[in-house]
């Protein structure tokens, strides 16, 4: 979809966006917490004297641009109700916007997918244009990351493509961006799987990925052609290129290296790689990074960053931005801010916090001066008072693991004797976060306490945590959300006899698990997106690859415990085959254009309840794919795990 060019007023009352009025002290309509973010990807322009950002009105996006020297407006688009995934300036004039849809398109074999497109819009002509679009055999369609390129005199974007011409070739190529029109930079073989340039927009740096072999390689550019400098058997968690070295003359690779471990050291999960000599060199941070932070000009590395229980965390490798980021700390304490973009001399930044009384706020630092300016919230429909207090939380579980979470209970109440649901998080390779979670304080104002444990298996607290999870689906990592809501009933915070379970994706089949796999818990349960069948969830992986034994399946046999799609002992943990047990009434809510766990899960665990005899209500979702991306499906989805959590599980 093309961006449309619209008119539009954003600087108001001496903010640089008022995005509506904050609410009293009334309790929030669920709307409120199902909208989308009404202000985001917050961007700087390199100058440091221009701000872009899209705002959200219902479904419909807007990309607004300010000069913050004037604070006037220099323009906006309507994005409309397409999904909007980045922002990024190119330049002083040109903004690109990334967006992303669901397809199918089976005339090239591609199955329901999230496909990426790329626009530019020009600040100064009020201009869009499509990336890829005007060059006839090219897919339009983004197949990497989109690099920027700057010289003196122009700005290149670097994209790979699939060309229709070229037998399906995925090669580099360099768009203008007044026009979208791009012509063939430099061929790449379809198993590179990522690359780094250099300032001139030449890749210096290649990995490889063999399906077949289970291979990862890294290549290096020498004399004009690319030789291996190192080559690892990786069927699971492959290494990664991250960017450039501090001197701009090695590259940053996260890589599993047991041959350089030392005695008495951690092992380092970053590795400096001289480009001319291919020597590799652990590189190390005052704490394990989950996030490397890279020079917004030279692309070279500068530091990086953790999340803790109390926030983000930074640490920088040369003393200037080091000095800066105090700065910032200094002009917010008592929170944690994040870096949201930076200007290319890195003197002035946007961060975002979120916290007590804050449902996520934008700020612009000005780092010289030290003066502060609003940029706008990100929920603006929920004020101070109604942002629900959240407190972290530790606990054993039953083997003794130290687990850790957080708490959300309603504002205004003690938390004691509270009913309670569990929110379990997806992936199940990720985790909640401190901070204001929009699905938690919507079930918090209604008078729940709210409980997200980071179970085993979670990212975050280091590999052997994470790998405590693999083959705990169903098992430990289900009693870990359980284990949970005894130790709050053993402090008197929450009613043990009034317990839901709530959660998507892996979360969604936590929520199903809890009936059925972990009785006597639990009141009701509700599956958003969730898994109901492993087998048939590691065939639909199998089938979706260009081989059965893809990347993909070896996720999910690993953390499932799992041997393919033909494991049949899958089956004594895959809830719809255990429909005869569940003890709770379900809701199951899915959407149809579900491209990650297809709604065939939640339609065969309707299936299985009801055969089974056992109180199931099933919701699919219009237009809604895994993420929960659409404001109406958003709200639909609260309103109804509302409305059923206060039909099995009332408040009072």
């Amino acid at each position: 979809m093309i961006l449309r060019h619209i008119s539009c007023c954003i600087v108001a009352a001496g903010l640089l966006l008022t995005a509506g009025a904050a609410r009293g002290q009334e309790t929030a309509p669920l709307a409120a917490y199902g909208a989308l973010p009404s202000l985001e990807l917050v961007q700087l322009s390199p100058s440091g004297d221009r701000l872009a950002f899209i705002t959200v009105v219902g479904e419909q996006r807007t990309l607004a641009v300010v000069d913050l020297t004037t604070n006037t407006s220099l323009g906006a688009v309507g994005v409309g109700v397409i999904k909007v995934r980045d922002l990024e300036w190119i330049d002083q004039q040109r903004v690109l916007i990334t967006t992303s849809s669901t397809e199918s398109l089976p005339q090239i074999g591609l199955d329901k997918s999230e496909l990426f497109l790329g626009q530019v819009f020009n600040v100064a002509t009020g201009r869009v244009v499509r990336m890829l679009n005007p060059t006839p055999g090219l897919f339009p369609v983004l197949m990497s990351a989109v690099h920027i390129r700057t010289d003196d005199d122009r700005s290149d974007l670097f994209v790979r493509a699939f060309s229709f011409e070229n037998y399906g070739a995925l090669d580099l190529y360099r768009v203008d961006p007044d026009t979208g029109v791009a012509r063939r930079a430099e061929g790449m073989p379809h198993n590179v799987d990522d690359f780094i340039l250099d300032p001139s927009g030449r890749s210096i740096v290649r990995s490889t990925y063999e399906e077949r072999g289970k291979t990862w390689g890294l290549l290096i550019r020498q004399g004009g052609q690319f030789r291996e400098a190192w080559r690892v058997a990786a069927p699971l968690d492959p290494p990664g290129l991250m960017g450039l070295g501090m001197a701009g003359d090695s590259v940053i690779v996260a890589a599993e290296r047991p041959d350089m471990r030392r005695e008495g050291r951690e092992d380092a999960e970053y590795f400096d790689v001289n480009l001319a000599s291919g020597a590799w060199r652990p590189v190390r941070f005052e704490f394990d990074p989950d996030a490397l932070l890279f020079h917004p000009v030279t692309q070279r590395l500068i530091g990086a960053s953790r999340l803790d229980e109390g926030g983000r965390r930074y640490v920088f490798a040369e003393d200037t931005s080091a000095a800066l980021w105090s700065s910032v700390q200094r002009s917010l304490p008592n929170v944690a801010p994040s870096i949201v973009s930076w200007s290319d001399d890195l003197r002035t930044v946007v961060v975002f916090t979120s916290g007590p009384g804050d449902s996520g706020s934008y700020r612009l630092i000005d780092l010289e001066t030290a003066e502060m300016r609003s940029v706008g919230r990100a929920y603006s429909g929920i004020g101070p008072s109604q942002v629900a207090p959240v407190q972290s939380i530790s606990f054993e579980a039953a083997d003794g693991l130290t687990l850790h979470g957080y708490l959300t209970t309603p504002p205004g109440r003690d938390a004691r004797n509270l009913p309670l649901v569990v929110l379990a998080h997806g992936g199940p390779a990720g985790r909640d976060e401190p901070g204001f979670d929009w699905w938690a304080q919507a079930l918090a104002s209604r008078g729940y306490g709210v409980l997200q444990v980071n179970f085993r298996g979670s990212t975050g607290y280091g590999r052997a945590f994470t790998e405590a999870g693999y083959g705990e689906w169903g098992r430990k990592m289900q009693t870990d959300l359980s284990d949970g809501v005894r130790h709050l009933a053993s402090q008197g915070v929450i009613d043990p006899g009034r317990v839901c379970i709530v959660g998507g994706s892996y979360g969604g089949y936590a929520a199903l698990a809890g009936p059925t796999l972990d009785q006597g818990v639990y009141r009701c349960a509700v599956s958003v997106a969730g898994v109901a069948d492993l087998r048939t969830m590691i065939e639909y992986a199998a089938d979706r690859g260009e081989r059965r034994d893809n990347s993909a399946v070896r996720y999910w046999n690993r953390f499932m415990g799992g041997d393919g799609p033909g494991d049949r002992s899958l089956d004594a943990r895959s809830p719809a085959r255990l429909a005869d047990k569940a003890d709770a009434p379900i809701l199951l809510i899915h959407g149809r254009d579900d491209s990650v766990v297809p709604i065939a899960q939640s339609r065969q665990m309707a299936q299985a309840l009801r055969r089974a005899g056992k109180p199931v209500s099933f919701i699919e979702l219009d237009g809604e794919d895994h993420w929960l991306s659409r404001a109406e499906t958003r709200t639909r989805m609260l309103t109804e795990t509302v409305a059923f959590l206060e039909a099995n599980n009332p408040v009072e």
